[in-house]
């Protein structure tokens, strides 16, 4: 069964949708019919109250259809009975109602009033849908919508079979019964008068069934244009009009006298149709009928006593004499002498009861007739039509006509003379104000026809009877009461064009005698002269004015009006050459003020036929109408009221106040209104019109509230005009600097004196009346505060309901112009002129009154308007919802935005302008205020618990009738896309918006996250991989869906980001998300990308996950946007005319051609675009502003369309562009914070990574891809890329399994062989891509980068070899690892590699050495890393020859040193620069390194120390000796110093150290060696740098500074033996930092830092500068053969310690620092192996032990497993025993440059002679005994011998042979 809504809203998608309905509507549509058939051929129909069913909801358990028993408490079951009661509905039923209501509103904590009103409206909501959807069924039959034949034929037989099932019938009998006073109809006595509607506001009953009642009757009406009534049904709806009639006597209920008419309606549409369906072949359906035709004709005879039900029967008497007409001319009726009686005497009713004036009074002027349904007034003026017509082509009704036009004539008196006083324009008079009580029949007939083809004038083509008896009623009038009749039926003859040329043929004065133009020219003539001559002769008395030729001229000016109007705008130009008649009757005083506004309503006519008649206007005012006299205040000027002059001011105060009639008024200020709107100079900013400014505001519209008016419409015309004036002052003019500084100074001067009126400007005058809240202000709050509901109940009960309703829209966009304008004046002309909202805000009625107008649903725009203002205020009062809350209208402002949005949803029409779309202006108005502070008008409207922290809110959707619930249930299911498209698109970016805000941020994503909602996965399959809308016929949608998307996608990876996983519902949120976007995947477990072939990879089908089919949406050729206009028009001159007005900077600004959109899109303003081609066409071609040459304006026309809809699509273009990067931004975060955030606990994260990395390639290199998106693709592959970097260390089975192996260590996930090679191909064609920039190339070279990383380590880095071989002896004896075959791997990855990327050798080079040449810094940084890259793997020295050729290196170096740091502040520039030659450093130190002394001597050979000197003068300044103290503290000096010392000092002395490496191959003596010569003259040049280094204090060094001395070290050690000078001093410094360093014990080199890892990092710095120095000294002692003294005491104490030579002694403790050093280094790496082999077996404790002792929780979380921090403390014990191997390793080296320093001494010593031997080890006399230094070195060489292989892990065979020949000499000189 499908619901009523559900049908309703299948049947509008379908039938009323702008695009024919798809295969699968039409199909949704068949079957939504085909379950609903019963409920619609029973409607309404509802089983009755049963005892046995009230009994078992009694017993407090009801089991419902289709589920189980539900149990009631005692308020459901007193609920369940009342709605039984009260609606005459079944107990169960009630019980089902129930349930419903609470699913839709949630009724836990209401009240049990509460709930009974929400159900009851749930109940009728349900009624009205299925109401409504059967209307919209029967409308879509009877009016051309345009519909597929086939569907509608599908439609018309369903239609017509429940037709013919008895569904008229059902109608008729519903709209009976309902108006009951009983519990099925309105109600009962006991029965509760009011409901809860859907959006929870309280009505009343008896509105709500009136309002069924009226489109059941609306059903009726259609019904019978289906399926032509039956006798019987005729019957019934007279019976029923007849009781609804009688009804409606002397009510003003709108709702009844409308189901009045439609009962009238379908009586007269039913005879009509009836007869015109009769042919001679077949008689009607009433016709064959004899007995019905006979019962009928007597019943409609019969004359009661209801005034209202004559009239109706009069009407219906009309309709059945025109019936018996027309069955008498198609049938030839046998009894035509009865039907010709029977004719007769219901023509002699109505004419003698004049029904056609009941007509007009009674139904088509009221205001109920008129705001009815539009479809159906169209049908009923369409059978009025076809009354007309067949009555008036009938003989006996013309003879009628005719005797009835005799009458007239006869009876009516020719003219009575008028005074100015009388008043009557264009016959719209009561009849009690006009000369006679009760009109002629003929008249009355006349203004019959004139009000229907007025309201239709359509139905006037090709109408040849209505012509004919054109004809016939102009004829031979001899009194001015038919003139005036029968022109008023001409005027309205003349609204249409075809109509127009007609009537102007008719009054050319050969169709009639009388009544021709030639008499309306002739008597304006032949008064004005008569005033002339009366003037001229008396010179004051004027002739009296006939009221008749005052009436026919009014009349033939109304024609004149509409004929010009409406005639066609090439012709019309010659029709009327000289209007200068006119203006002459203007000024006369005795000219009644009625005729006066004819004249200048005409006038303002000829305004559109030729822009220069505008000019022409203006003289003929100034010569001829009354002038508008202005003088001072009345305060000021009651002198100038002594003379009395007749101008606009006399003629509205003294002549038109007195009859309280405005004519004259009202035409003199349309007319200017016209001609001022046609204005384009406004460069004396409206000073030429401030007389007329002036007049308007002090005299019409100051004291309008005052006035009394005879005619309530005429005060709503006269307010329009003021209005209208106030609001073109406003948007024509701006406010420039000058007018402030004019008002700023004279609001400084303490005077009570006004402005001079030669010194005003109206648009000053206006925002200073209502900044200081004074009569224009005053009176448009007096429109507006009555209120919505007053403005509603006037334009529904009142004909002057449509002006009233047009006045409230102008004050309303008044209000939005002043608050645009006084913000820019506001703060210079305080304090008389406050902010036009503080204004409003001293009375908070006002604010409340204008914010409440989003309630009127009439008219859209005032809506808008309300919406505008809202947004306004909201962004400019900070206490707007506080002072909301404080009115009582804050819940229904609430409920009424939520109504309004919903309105706007269910809404079936495209709204193409967004400005004017209520439903994106609301959600616009959420959107902006989001982020206002607390509480603001999003808060408000959605509401948010304001009564406390925002924060806090529980939403409650369901339970609060809001926008929030709106918006939900529209993203729901996303009704009508084609519609709705940008509700959608805006939903879905506030849900993003408001889990962004940190106040919103929790409840909205706590509310999305529940089960009842399952937002954030629903909609991945509905709109998130749904097919994108074609590009060719729905662009706009196609452009909506992708930014839907684009926040669906943001809303999900918001999700992810900021959810809380220690909450249940967010974290099964968020694996729901990851589940759906990822593991929708299959994969072949035979083919795993971590150990498949390229060729497995290429050729395996691999099932799409959602992600990567939301890329493949993005993936298609952007739109072109860079067309140029000119080539649009290449053959015409305006394409550079639009050329320079789109690239005119001016046009940039505020009022030009450019805006940005709702989406932030600069789109061109389609109508500014026109209007500024038009201004410069007509600057350049003047002729075109006269109406020169047809084709010429034509071909301007053409091409100023041709140009628009360039503009159009460029718009779309650029917004398509727009969203289709907006949709990969949310592609690329989700995927982004998926891969970094959400992915650990997917099994299969390394092929999903690799998927992601693959197809973001693809898409990339794609042709069709731009260069934003790869941009951004890049970027996800830059974070795929480095998540598998980081996953080739995460064993997925660590998480799994009990034990963690040592395996685990080495075991990387890496990708195959051939899906590296794969991934680095299409690298390298996205970075060759011929659509590229340097911006792009940047993350490309990164991402290459990141792959080379991901290359180089097969095993973890960190761990050496040597350590891992020690713990995989067991597995490789098992045979589960095979080093061997791993770096086989390896090493065949690397050539294929080195292979992929010579193919394309040429091209990357040229890049990468155009951006290291010609790029910008940063792109010169990572192109020198990528050239880094390469000769990194490039084992052929192929890259390096290819550079070399290419010139680089020598430019490289060459370049260097030109380089220069000239800024010492913070700024990004020079330290880019300062990174840039880092990174040119380090390729030049990885061709030194990489190719060994080849390379050195590669750039030896260029000259590099010279470029490196001068590098180094550029950039080293030393201040001060304290150099290498880096502190921050010291200001910017400092940082500029670090950053010296960082990036050009240390990478420079590693480059030097790096070329000392060929000093090696020079021999020992040749000291003018060039390669020596030259590191040492580059010493030399920089000897404070070197002694600076050297005398670096080695306890408060840091790391760069043991780097540098290090490096320092390494290079005097190696050059400086050769300088036989001492002058220098590097020897003793080098000597003073050995006496530093030797003499240091174990535990300060162990503890020079306090944290675990720098603590090893220094450890081993200082070994290895103390081994640096031990193999200087080595170097001395045996190339220079320096000898040591025993100890210093020999030495003179007075000389320095930097002067001294370190000793033996110094030595020996140095060794024994050393050996302690070894020893536990070897004890720590192998408890370190010991623990790591029991890994498995170390409780928890220890292992968090070891993790807190390496500082790595913030590897670990709280909530992993021991399996996790197991294997993170095993790796990082491996680590860690990798440092200590290393430590060995130094240490050992260090330790055999001491034994061999040792060595030589002793056996440089003969020991035959020991005082020689000893006076040869001592060089001299005095020292320490050398048997005690021996005794000391003897234990330490013992310990030495003890180290143990297995322990150190290192081959000691050659070093303890080493250290046991030493001992042996030892104790052999001890035995001396």
């Amino acid at each position: 069964m499908v619901s009523a809504k559900q049908l309703l809203s299948t049947i509008e998608s379908t039938l009323l949708g702008t695009t024919p309905p798809s295969a699968s509507q039409r199909i949704e549509l068949i079957h939504a019919l085909r379950y609903s058939l019963p409920s619609l051929q029973s409607l309404l129909s509802f089983p009755p109250p049963k005892p046995s069913d009230r009994a078992q909801v009694q017993s407090k358990e009801v089991r419902l259809p289709d589920s189980g028993p539900i149990p009631l408490d005692d308020q459901d079951v007193q609920i369940a009975v009342k709605l039984s009661d009260d609606l005459h509905l079944n107990e169960i039923d009630c019980v089902q109602l129930l349930v419903s209501a609470n699913q839709e509103w949630g009724l836990l904590g209401r009240g049990q009033l509460d709930i009974l009103r929400l159900a009851e409206g749930l109940w009728y909501t349900e009624r009205r849908d299925l109401i409504t959807a059967l209307y919209t069924l029967l409308r879509a039959i009877v009016l051309d919508q345009g519909l597929e034949p086939d569907l509608q034929a599908d439609i018309l037989k369903y239609v017509e079979d429940l037709i013919n099932g008895g569904l008229r019938q059902r109608l008729i009998t519903l709209i009976k019964e309902l108006n009951r006073e009983e519990p099925a109809g309105m109600g009962g006595p006991s029965s509760e008068r009011y409901i809860l509607d859907s959006r929870g506001a309280l009505v009343e009953r008896r509105a709500v069934v009136c309002r069924e009642r009226l489109i059941l009757g609306h059903c009726l009406v259609l019904s019978l244009l289906v399926v032509r009534a039956s006798p019987k049904d005729v019957k019934d709806i007279f019976s029923t009009l007849k009781d609804s009639a009688g009804d409606i006597g002397g009510s003003t209920d709108i709702v009844k006298n409308q189901i009045a008419y439609s009962l009238l309606f379908s009586l007269i549409i039913s005879l009509i149709s009836d007869a015109l369906s009769a042919s001679p072949e077949k008689m009607s359906a009433l016709s064959q009928d004899t007995s019905f035709r006979h019962d009928f004709h007597e019943t409609v005879m019969a004359i009661g006593n209801d005034q209202m039900i004559e009239g109706c029967m009069h009407c219906v008497r009309l309709a059945w004499a025109v019936h018996l007409m027309i069955i008498l001319d198609v049938t030839g009726s046998r009894d035509t002498n009865n039907d010709v009686r029977n004719i007769s005497s219901c023509l002699e009713l109505v004419f003698s009861n004049n029904a056609f004036q009941f007509l007009l009074n009674t139904v088509l002027r009221t205001p109920a007739y008129q705001n009815d349904d539009e479809d159906m007034v169209y049908m009923y003026n369409a059978y009025l039509h076809k009354l007309i017509t067949s009555f008036l082509s009938h003989p006996l009704a013309r003879d009628k006509v005719k005797e009835t036009k005799e009458k007239a004539m006869a009876a009516l008196s020719p003219y009575k003379m008028s005074g100015s006083h009388d008043y009557a324009l264009d016959g719209n008079v009561p009849p009690q104000q006009s000369s006679e009580s009760a009109p002629q029949t003929f008249i009355s007939l006349l203004e019959f026809v004139s009000e229907v083809y007025e309201k239709e004038p359509e139905l006037l083509s090709g109408n040849d009877v209505l012509w004919t008896f054109v004809s016939f009623a102009g004829e031979d009038h001899t009194n001015f009461q038919t003139l005036v009749a029968f022109l008023k039926m001409l005027g309205t003859l003349a609204s249409s064009e075809e109509g127009a040329s007609k009537v102007y043929e008719l009054l050319q004065g050969r169709t009639f005698r009388s009544i021709s133009w030639t008499t309306l020219f002739d008597c304006l003539s032949i008064y004005e002269e008569k005033f002339k001559q009366s003037l001229q002769n008396s010179g004051l008395i004027l002739p009296e004015f006939l009221e008749g030729d005052a009436k026919a001229l009014v009349a033939y000016l109304c024609v004149l009006r509409k004929v010009v109007e409406n005639g066609n705008p090439i012709e019309r130009k010659a029709w009327f050459p000289d209007i200068e008649p006119l203006f002459k009757l203007l000024s006369y005083e005795n000219v009644p003020p009625y005729l006066k506004g004819a004249l200048r309503d005409s006038i303002s006519t000829f305004i559109q036929v030729s822009p220069n008649l505008k000019d022409t206007i203006w003289g003929f005012l100034e010569q001829y109408d009354l002038p508008v006299v202005v003088g001072p205040q009345i305060a000021n000027g009651t002198q100038m009221m002594t003379s009395q002059v007749y101008d606009m001011r006399f003629e509205l105060n003294e002549v038109e106040a007195r009859s309280e009639h405005y004519p004259s008024t009202i035409s003199f200020l349309n007319l200017l209104n016209a001609l001022i709107a046609e204005e384009r100079d406004a460069t004396d900013r409206g000073r030429r019109f401030i007389g007329i400014f002036r007049f308007i505001y002090d005299h019409v519209f100051g004291p309008f509230p005052q006035r009394a008016y005879a005619d309530p419409s005429e005060k709503w015309q006269l307010v329009v005009a003021c209005l209208q004036h106030f609001q073109m002052i406003l948007s024509m003019y701006d406010i420039k600097d000058e007018d402030i500084d004019i008002v700023a100074s004279q609001s400084q001067l303490v005077t009570t004196q006004s402005t001079p009126l030669q010194m005003q400007l109206p648009v000053i005058e206006l925002l200073k009346d209502f900044m200081s809240g004074k009569t224009v202000f005053r009176n448009i709050m007096s429109i507006l505060l009555p209120g919505v509901d007053a403005i509603i109940a006037d334009r529904t009960n009142q004909t002057y309901g449509p002006l009233l309703e047009k006045s409230v829209l102008l004050s309303l966009e008044i209000i939005i112009l002043v608050l645009d304008k006084d913000l820019s004046v506001s703060d210079f002309w305080r304090p008389l002129y406050q902010p036009f909202d503080v204004i409003l805000s001293q009375d908070h009625n006002q604010i409340v009154a204008l914010l409440e107008y989003i309630r009127y649903d009439f008219h859209p725009q005032i809506q808008q308007r309300s919406i505008k203002i809202m947004s306004i205020l909201s962004s400019r009062m900070v206490g707007l919802v506080p002072l909301l809350l404080k009115s009582n209208s804050s819940g229904l402002l609430v409920e009424d935005y939520a109504a309004c949005l919903e309105l706007r949803s269910e809404g079936c029409q495209i709204i193409e302008n967004t400005s004017d779309d209520p439903g994106v202006l609301i959600m616009q108005l959420l959107i902006d205020n989001i982020s206002r502070p607390a509480p603001n008008i999003t808060h408000f409207l959605l509401k948010f618990d304001l009564d406390s922290p925002v924060e806090r809110t529980v939403l409650q959707p369901k339970f609060n009738y809001s926008c929030l619930k709106v918006i939900l249930d529209i993203l729901e299911t996303l009704p009508k896309p084609d519609v709705n498209a940008l509700l959608h698109e805006f939903g879905f970016q506030l849900l993003y918006e408001l889990c962004s805000d940190p106040l919103t941020c929790g409840p909205t994503i706590d509310l999305l996250s529940t089960k009842k909602y399952q937002f954030f996965v629903k909609h991945l399959d509905t709109i998130g991989v749904a097919p994108l809308p074609k590009r060719s016929n729905t662009q706009p949608l196609r452009i909506s869906s992708l930014h839907q998307r684009a926040w669906l996608l943001k809303l999900l990876a918001l999700e992810l980001h900021v959810g809380n996983v220690t909450t249940s519902n967010h974290r099964e949120v968020c694996q729901n998300v990851v589940a759906h976007l990822f593991g929708e995947t299959e994969y072949d477990s035979d083919h795993n990308i971590l150990h498949s072939t390229l060729e497995d990879t290429a050729t395996r089908s691999i099932g799409r996950s959602k992600v990567l089919e939301l890329l493949e949406i993005i993936q298609f050729r952007s739109p072109d946007t860079t067309m140029k206009h000119s080539e649009v028009l290449s053959h015409t001159k305006f394409g550079p005319v639009a050329d320079d007005i789109l690239g005119n900077p001016s046009t940039y600004e505020k009022g030009g051609v450019y805006y940005y959109s709702e989406r932030g899109d600069r789109l061109i303003d389609l109508n500014a675009f026109r209007d500024t081609l038009w201004q410069k066409c007509n600057f350049d071609n003047p002729q075109l502003s006269f109406f020169g040459s047809e084709a010429e304006l034509e071909e301007v026309r053409n091409t100023v369309q041709q140009l628009l809809r360039w503009a159009w699509k460029h718009n779309k273009n650029l917004e398509e562009q727009a969203a289709q990067l907006h949709m990969l931004t949310g592609w690329s975060q989700i995927v982004e914070i998926s891969a970094s955030r959400r992915l650990s606990s997917m099994e299969n994260r390394s092929e999903i990574l690799f998927q992601l990395l693959d197809a973001s390639l693809n898409a990339s290199s794609s042709p069709d891809c731009s260069l934003k998106m790869a941009a951004m693709l890049t970027q996800v592959s830059i974070t795929c890329m480095a998540k598998l970097r980081d996953e080739r260390f995460i064993n997925p089975s660590v998480l799994n399994s009990d034990t963690v192996t040592c395996l685990d260590v080495i075991m990387t996930r890496r990708m195959s062989n051939g899906a590296c090679h794969s991934i680095l191909y299409k690298i390298m064609m996205a970075i060759l891509k011929h659509d590229t920039s340097e911006a792009l190339r940047r993350r490309q070279y990164t991402l290459l980068l990141s792959y080379f990383q991901y290359c180089q380590h097969i095993l973890d880095p960190d761990v050496p070899t040597t350590v891992l071989q020690s713990l995989l002896v067991e597995e490789q004896e098992s045979g589960d690892l095979d080093l061997e075959k791993i770096d086989q791997d390896q090493a065949e990855l690397a050539r294929a590699n080195l292979s992929i990327l010579r193919k394309e050798a040429q091209s990357i080079l040229d890049l990468a050495i155009k951006d290291a040449t010609q790029g910008s810094e940063s792109g010169k940084i990572l192109a020198f890393f990528v050239l880094d890259a390469l000769i990194c793997i490039d084992h052929e020295k192929f890259f390096l020859s290819q550079l070399q050729s290419r010139g680089f290196l020598r430019s490289s170096l060459m370049s260097i040193s030109s380089v220069s740091y000239q800024d010492s502040t913070h700024s990004i520039d020079p330290l880019q620069r300062l990174c840039a030659l880092e990174a040119q450093l380090a390729l030049l130190l990885r061709i030194s390194y990489k190719y060994g002394k080849s390379g050195a001597q590669i750039l030896f050979s260029m000259g590099a120390f010279e470029h490196i000197a001068s590098c180094m003068a550029h950039n080293m300044q030393i201040k001060g000796k304290n150099l290498r103290r880096f502190d921050t503290s010291f200001g910017k000096d400092s940082f500029a110093d670090v950053h010296r010392q960082r990036m050009v000092v240390s990478p420079l002395l590693r480059l030097v150290f790096s070329l000392t490496s060929l000093v090696e191959t020079s021999d020992f003596f040749e000291v003018k060696n060039k390669i020596v010569r030259e590191v040492v003259d580059f010493v030399k040049g920089h000897q404070l740098l070197f002694d600076e280094v050297l005398r670096q204090d080695v306890s408060d060094a840091d790391e760069l500074a043991m780097e540098q001395m290090n490096l320092v070290v390494g290079i005097l050690s190696k050059v400086w033996p050769y300088e036989e000078g001492g002058e220098y001093g590097f020897v003793q410094g080098l000597f003073g930092l050995m006496h530093t360093l030797f003499s240091r014990d174990s535990a300060f080199i162990s503890s020079a830092q306090s944290d675990f890892q720098k603590q090893k990092k220094s450890e081993l710095s200082v070994l290895r500068l103390c081994f640096s120095l031990s193999s200087y000294l080595y170097f001395l002692v045996k190339k220079k053969s320096l000898r040591l003294e025993v100890s210093s005491s020999s030495t003179s104490y007075s000389a320095p310690a930097g002067q001294q030579q370190p000793t033996l002694s110094l030595l020996g403790f140095l060794l024994n620092t050393v050996t302690t050093a070894l020893e536990n280094a070897a004890e720590e790496k192998s408890i370190l192996l010991n623990k790591i082999q029991d890994i498995n077996e170390l409780a928890r404790q220890e292992v968090d032990e070891i993790i807190n002792m390496c500082a790595l929780e913030a590897q670990v979380a709280s909530s992993d497993n021991i399996q996790k921090r197991r294997y993170v403390a095993m790796v990082e014990m491996c680590r860690v025993a990798g440092n200590r191997d290393r430590l060995i390793t130094l240490v050992l080296l260090l330790a055999e440059n001491l034994l061999n320093i040792f060595l030589i001494h002793f056996q440089n010593s003969p020991l035959s002679d020991s005082s020689e031997g000893v006076k040869a080890l001592t060089y001299g006399e005095v020292g320490e005994d050398l048997n005690t230094f021996c005794s000391k070195l003897v234990p330490i060489l013992e310990r030495l011998e003890a180290l143990r292989e297995d322990k150190v892990g290192h081959n000691l065979k050659v070093f303890q042979r080493l250290a046991t020949s030493l001992k042996e000499l030892t104790i052999q000189r001890l035995a001396f």
